[in-house]
């Protein structure tokens, strides 16, 4: 279905087109090359996991549609683990998103394979958090030895050798 939903679009508009990949999948790899064979631009990953959170006294969902969506720094290993999978199933540029507080983070979505991030829990704490990250990108790249953030993209090291 990615890869029909995503042909579709192509055919329809004249811009790029991202595909955003939900986590809540079984293997968020075979939809992410669903999307390449689809004619995607790049691809977002990821999107909220689903989560559930229980009211004690009440012992009903504090969320109205009972099951919701769980963002922020609680999802940023997930998120990590499933741009460097993906990014190592296709070519596609990848947007990475979830959890992303500090340069750090930032840099670290890169070395996995990211070609550029999204922030978005964090703003809700921080209005500057984006200028916060970009300022702090420069001395997070010093401390690697990178000078261009670009050279990073997909340049983390497995322990299994």
């Amino acid at each position: 279905m990615v890869e029909k939903i995503t042909r579709l679009v192509k055919e329809k508009v004249d811009l790029p087109v991202y595909v955003k990949l939900t986590p809540n999948v079984t293997s968020i790899v075979e939809i992410a090359q669903a999307a390449e064979r689809g004619g995607a631009d790049g691809l977002t990953l990821i999107n909220t996991l689903l989560g559930l959170h229980l009211d004690l006294k009440t012992r009903r969902p504090v969320l109205g549609n009972d099951f919701g969506g769980l963002s922020g720094q609680a999802v940023k290993p997930v998120a990590v683990r499933m741009v460097a999978q993906v990014r190592q199933a296709t070519s596609l540029p990848i947007i990475g998103v979830g959890g992303i507080n500090s340069p750090e983070d930032a840099a670290e979505f890169i070395l996995a394979g990211a070609s550029a991030v999204q922030i978005g829990s964090m703003a809700f704490h921080d209005k500057l958090a984006i200028k916060h990250v970009i300022d702090g990108l420069p001395a997070v790249l010093a401390d690697m030895g990178a000078s261009d953030i670009t050279s990073l993209v997909g340049q983390w090291q497995s322990n299994k050798q």
